[in-house]
């Protein structure tokens, strides 16, 4: 919005001031919003989850608003970008609502708004992109048969979003993440626009884990943690680079997937798997393990930076 009253050659100062702005705002948002979230009941299910009550809850909402304004005010808009955004803002409030329910809402129920918002992704990026893949680690490009592009699209999407919101006990994990694709970006030279979009991105979380740094003030809850998921999936579709979602996001992929992939073959397959381990995966190395909060945080991201280093340098061989 604002490259449309400033004047020409201003961008680089434009960006500059957009991520400056992009961190204050969900500082100061957090600061004054903060007492006014849902508070969290404490979970039993969840390793020490008894010690997060009554801490606010759904803070995502607000770095979420956060990077939205920064984006409606510092980055160029297009239709592709601004459907993105409506649908960022949908995963969030779906998780906020959720969030703030004394009766918390049904898997099914979350997984079809899911399917949905991944859907209309898929739509969305074959009508303003093409069907070209890259294996980067190959140098390999080839096109997909758009309904492929689609059905894959949808996988990576609703993977995407499920397992990051199954993650969200390791907050900060998928930052290493969402930072990866940027260096990606810069080297397969894709739209300015949306490399600008994953630091302002970055930036708001840093502005949320700002109080959530041990000990934790308070909690991002799903109304993050999906927003979060759903815009990991759109940044890597942008690099044009997909199937690097997996060694790039692959801790997160582990730490939330599998609990999915076992809860899913027992309820319908009656196939028990990895019995003797608790997941999340942040949930069994605390409790069987006996890792502390600091040390699975930083073990777990030391792993995905290992893993993503590989893949950058790789990809220049």
């Amino acid at each position: 919005m604002l490259q449309m009253i400033l004047p020409e050659g201003s961008s680089s100062l434009l960006a500059f001031f957009g991520i400056l702005f992009a961190f204050g705002a969900t500082v100061l948002a957090t600061a004054k919003l903060s007492p006014y979230l849902p508070k969290d009941a404490g979970r039993e299910f969840a390793h020490d989850g008894k010690l997060s009550a009554g801490k606010p809850r759904g803070a995502g909402i607000i770095f979420v608003m956060a990077f939205v304004a920064s984006v409606l005010l510092f980055s160029p808009l297009s239709a592709e970008l601004v459907i993105y955004l409506l649908l960022i803002v949908v995963c969030m409030m779906t998780g906020f609502l959720d969030d703030a329910s004394k009766t918390p809402w049904g898997e099914y129920k979350k997984g079809f708004l899911d399917l949905c918002v991944a859907a209309l992704v898929a739509i969305t990026f074959l009508k303003y992109n093409s069907n070209v893949v890259e294996l980067a680690l190959f140098h390999v490009k080839f096109t997909l048969p758009p309904v492929v592009f689609a059905i894959l699209t949808v996988i990576l999407v609703w993977t995407s979003v499920n397992v990051t919101n199954c993650s969200d006990g390791v907050d900060g994990l998928s930052i290493i993440t969402i930072i990866s694709i940027y260096i990606v970006d810069r080297m397969k030279e894709v739209d300015e626009t949306y490399s600008f979009l994953i630091l302002l991105f970055a930036v708001c979380i840093l502005g949320y884990l700002w109080y959530n740094a041990t000990p934790s003030k308070l909690m991002m809850g799903d109304a993050g943690s999906r927003a979060m998921g759903l815009f990991i999936s759109i940044a890597i579709l942008k690099s044009g680079c997909p199937f690097l979602f997996i060694p790039l996001a692959l801790v997160l992929i582990l730490d939330g997937g599998l609990g999915l992939l076992k809860v899913s073959l027992l309820r319908f397959l009656k196939i028990h798997i990895l019995k003797n381990v608790r997941t999340p995966l942040h949930d069994h190395v605390r409790k069987v393990w006996d890792w502390s909060n600091t040390q699975t945080v930083f073990r777990f991201a030391i792993i995905q930076i290992i893993l993503s280093l590989a893949v950058i340098y790789a990809m220049q061989l």
